[in-house]
């Protein structure tokens, strides 16, 4: 389970931070909208996922203390 916590919470961090970079490019670059997606919506989706990760992690931190 650990191992499983472990790489969800690696993966959604990546996934975070590359959504949370894509959308300040974007909005930079005067793009205010991806698709049918504004990029607020990205930029939370990346918030989101960077939490998510964060969680996992503190998931497998605490599950190791009890170990």
């Amino acid at each position: 389970m650990n191992k499983l916590l472990h790489w969800t919470a690696r993966s959604a961090g990546v996934i975070g931070v590359l959504l949370c970079v894509v959308s300040f490019l974007l909005r930079a670059a005067g793009v205010w909208v991806v698709g049918v997606f504004q990029v607020g919506t990205v930029f939370q989706a990346g918030m989101a996922a960077m939490i998510l990760g964060c969680l996992a992690y503190l998931a497998v931190l605490v599950d190791g203390v009890r170990d």
